[in-house]
């Protein structure tokens, strides 16, 4: 079953909570937090289609991307993981790839597993 795909107003208002609770130096409330994640993931399927990567942003979202040989069971062999604030800064634009990955925010693996070419999603 896929999920239901986010509206565009209802990302970027749950985007927007994130900022704000971030910029008051709050926890977001943890439902606008599981939208904008999911809300980017769905913009980072739409700009780079595929099923060679695997985006994992645990709890809240996983997609898979990027053209390329397609994996059917088990793990697949590029996999991307990262906390839901280190992908919302990636995604907007607010952090550049190779400095989370410098800082050790970003798990990558398989040789497909570099995402800079493809981020932002948003400006």
């Amino acid at each position: 079953m896929a999920l239901k795909r986010i509206d565009t107003g209802d990302g970027r208002d749950a985007l927007a909570a994130v900022a704000v609770a971030v910029a008051a130096g709050e926890r977001p409330p943890r439902t606008a937090h599981a939208t904008a994640v999911r809300y980017l993931l769905q913009l980072l399927a739409e700009k780079a289609p595929g099923n060679s990567v695997e985006v994992r942003v645990p709890p809240f979202g996983a997609a898979q991307v990027i053209q390329g040989p397609r994996h059917t069971r088990g793990t697949p062999p590029n996999v991307v993981e990262m906390d839901p604030e280190t992908w919302i800064a990636l995604a907007t634009g607010a952090q550049a790839w190779d400095d989370a990955l410098a800082a050790g925010r970003i798990s990558a693996s398989g040789v497909r597993a570099d995402l800079a070419a493809v981020l932002p999603v948003r400006p």
